[in-house]
């Protein structure tokens, strides 16, 4: 679940309280290069795409993660969805380094992707990885994870802990800590049983 449903609910989650910041940011990257002050509703609508094309990005992952599932495996799936985080991770978090709020676009349209494609591969692997008595119990793993990636990304946001001014890119970057978390662990797990018995006919992998 770390880097399954984690990451949509902390992605969900992470964007509320840096908002402010962010806002600035486009304000002075835009009078920096065009020498004048954007609009209030130039600003609300950069600002309201940068939240929005997330969901963008989820239903292309989404959209893909049953082909990827079915063509790599869910394990080598679950692997592949840590790219698109980890490139939303750089992207948000040197987006103020390089004076560009596109990146900030850039990199929640690319952390869409990896919710999408977490969320949906998470249910399916832990649903057919889980014994018949915990199955019910390993199910609700992706709720739970849900449910803790918010709350990891509220508290994040707090100003005691990465919620100020200062550090608002490494809060947008956050993401990266749980992709390399899974890209060092999920290696050593098996593949789905299911997979291997259907997909790839590997009735000996499978038992």
């Amino acid at each position: 679940g770390i880097g399954g449903a984690f990451q949509y609910g902390l992605q969900v989650s992470i964007i509320n309280s840096p908002a402010e910041y962010i806002k600035s940011f486009i304000r002075e990257t835009w009078l920096r290069r065009y020498g004048s002050s954007p609009s209030e509703e130039m600003i609300t609508l950069m600002w309201s795409f940068i939240v929005s094309i997330y969901s963008i990005g989820g239903l292309l992952g989404s959209s893909s993660a049953g082909y990827l599932a079915v063509r790599f495996g869910r394990k080598k799936a679950m692997l592949f969805s840590n790219i698109p985080a980890l490139l939303s991770a750089a992207l948000m978090g040197f987006s103020r380094l390089c004076g560009s709020f596109e990146m900030i676009i850039a990199g929640r349209l690319s952390s869409g992707v990896c919710g999408g494609l977490a969320l949906n591969i998470h249910l399916m692997y832990a649903g057919e990885c889980a014994p018949r008595k915990l199955r019910g119990l390993i199910a609700i793993t992706a709720s739970t994870s849900i449910a803790v990636g918010k709350f990891a990304g509220f508290a994040l946001g707090l100003r005691e802990v990465l919620g100020v001014e200062a550090l608002w890119p490494i809060l947008m970057a956050a993401n990266a800590v749980p992709a390399l978390i899974q890209l060092l662990t999920l290696p050593f797990f098996p593949d789905s049983p299911r997979y291997l018995l259907i997909d790839k006919k590997d009735k000996e992998g499978c038992i």
